[in-house]
């Protein structure tokens, strides 16, 4: 008989879900949407873990719905900028989340992003699909080449690292800009340098966003600096939407400040500003960089691992305040 009760606040891969069907009452939102805040409030209530996507917001009010019998918080992300940890620390209530798991996956498809901006990809498949194509001409789609280029890394973290080390096939050189500098060692291995974020954006052919979301990185990428940027430049974000000023790039894609884009996240996701989805030099991608059935079956598990663990009494394997357990 199932004493504890859970909700999963979207369907995730199985895996997931029957590891935690196995020891406790389950219940999972049974639409393919987010749910509406009424819906979430109504749907936590009486829970004693909540496993939450990013697209939830997790504060008091939830909190305050769920009950004082819950225990946890367990989300299926890497970031938790949707959870007010803080408040959930005062209630002794324990949050998670998925690291490490997203770093190669996440890292392929900021490739992808490089590849398909600077070679115009998606521009050249709309136009072969739509019957245009009469032949190889010498001025079709010209893009720019990539091997030999400079990337620009915003942000030096695992991800960061993972995609300073697919450039060194390309034979790029790497320029890096992070609040403190990675050891003098990775450096070497990755031949990168570390410079300030003003010559980043002004040496790089590519500039690609692996930061975390922070009032100090809100706008981090705003029309001050995109205009710093080389007018045959690419601007790569799969980090999160508010990092860059999201109107300011319209104007610079559309006025010719830097050559494209290629975005995973959105300032305000699902949504996007006016005059982006018509911009033809930005790729656009439904926030898909953890998207292979490999990574997204191991958050899965590891989301589950980690609520059981709290469900347990025990510490989980990747707390964010793990300070709940120890009092």
């Amino acid at each position: 008989m199932y004493t504890l009760k859970v909700y999963i606040t979207r369907r995730i891969p199985e895996p997931g879900i029957e590891m935690i069907r196995k020891e406790h009452e389950v219940e999972i939102n049974p639409y393919d949407r987010v749910l509406t805040r009424e819906e979430l409030l109504q749907a936590v209530k009486g829970k004693d873990g909540i496993l939450c996507l990013l697209t939830d917001k997790i504060d008091a009010e939830v909190f305050d719905a769920a009950g004082p019998q819950l225990k946890v918080v367990s989300n299926y992300a890497v970031g938790y900028d949707n959870i007010d940890v803080n408040e959930a620390t005062k209630r002794g209530i324990v949050v998670t989340n998925t690291p490490g798991v997203l770093t190669e996956t996440t890292a392929d498809l900021a490739w992808a992003l490089i590849l398909a901006t600077a070679r115009r990809i998606v521009e050249a498949d709309k136009f072969t699909r739509a019957g245009k194509y009469e032949g190889w001409a010498p001025m079709l789609f010209l893009g720019q080449d990539v091997y030999g280029k400079t990337l620009g890394i915003v942000g030096m973290g695992r991800i960061g690292q993972a995609v300073a080390r697919r450039a060194k096939g390309f034979n790029m050189k790497v320029l890096y800009n992070d609040i403190r500098r990675i050891p003098e060692e990775t450096e070497k291995e990755l031949n990168a340098t570390f410079v300030s974020l003003d010559e980043l954006l002004e040496q790089s052919d590519f500039v690609s966003l692996h930061t975390y979301l922070s009032p100090e990185t809100y706008h981090l990428i705003n029309e001050e600096r995109l205009r710093k940027m080389k007018k045959t430049a690419y601007l790569i974000n799969t980090s999160r939407g508010p990092v860059v000023d999201e109107s300011a790039l319209v104007r610079a894609l559309k006025e010719g400040w830097i050559a494209g884009a290629g975005l995973d996240v959105y300032e305000f996701e699902p949504k996007l500003v006016p005059g982006l989805a018509e911009c033809e030099n930005a790729v656009l991608l439904p926030h898909i960089a953890s998207a292979s059935v490999e990574t997204r079956t191991k958050m899965a598990t590891m989301a589950a691992e980690n609520l059981l663990a709290v469900l347990a009494g025990k510490m989980p394997p990747n707390p964010v305040n793990p300070e709940v357990l120890k009092k």
